[in-house]
């Protein structure tokens, strides 16, 4: 599949799209990029879309190419939401089987398989779903030394209290499912925690996934987009090393 059909709007999911290549890491399917023998990992994790969206390999790369190995597993081993709009769909049925204290464990088994190649230091960014595999993380220091939540899913309060390594929460303006609101409300919560860096920002004018599922072809959602990105990145280099 050519570079061009991989940021179709829709795109076309393909595993060939993007630098890096898929392996096999701490028993899932990941897309891996960046250097090999790098020391700092960072580990991102979908939406339920899942780890072959052409975006968020993007993304990917673009982290990667600041020297860091980056990993995407595949948490939902081939069994993405495809529409969620779909009549036929069990979306009940669907995250009781991907429900995130699972996707926690499997990604305890990733970080593992990366400490065991001689990685040092591990950031983790998730959007949504992925969000909320990434503040469950986060409760330990064991586990990864930065986390990033772009849009994220329904996030607790005790989950926030129980945050432990430094954290930045990048949320939409409009966001039906974790509204700003709230955002500002548990940003609030972070920074009274003197021992533990946060930040929180939200972007004005987009909406819930726009990190990930923007139009190539619109440069307002690209433009936002790249600033959540850098954002990341920025978070990333500042703490993973």
């Amino acid at each position: 599949m050519s570079s061009s059909q991989c940021f179709d709007n829709p795109p076309s999911l393909s595993s060939t799209c993007g630098a890096g290549t898929v392996q096999e890491l701490g028993g899932l399917q990941t897309y891996v990029t960046g250097p090999p023998h790098s020391k700092l990992a960072i580990l991102l994790i979908s939406d339920v879309f899942g780890y072959e969206a052409p975006n968020l390999r993007k993304l990917a790369d673009k982290v990667a190419a600041a020297g860091f190995l980056v990993v995407v597993p595949d948490f939902f081993f081939g069994d993405p939401i495809i529409k969620l709009d779909d009549p036929h769909f069990d979306t009940d049925t669907w995250f009781k089987a991907h429900n995130t204290d699972k996707g926690r464990e499997d990604a305890k088994a990733v970080i593992a398989a990366l400490k065991s190649r001689g990685v040092s230091a591990i950031g983790a960014a998730g959007f949504c779903w992925g969000g909320m595999v990434v503040v469950k993380l986060a409760s330990s220091t064991d586990m990864i030394q930065a986390a990033v939540v772009l849009h994220p899913g329904p996030i607790t309060e005790d989950e926030i209290d129980d945050v432990k390594v430094p954290i930045a929460i990048l949320g939409a303006e409009s966001d039906h499912i974790f509204p700003a609101e709230q955002l500002k409300k548990y940003g609030e919560k972070l920074s009274v925690k003197s021992e533990l860096d946060s930040f929180v920002k939200i972007f004005p004018g987009v909406a819930h996934g726009w990190t990930v599922r923007y139009n190539v072809e619109d440069e307002s959602a690209v433009k936002s987009a790249e600033e959540a990105h850098l954002d990341t990145l920025n978070w990333f280099t500042k703490y993973v090393k």
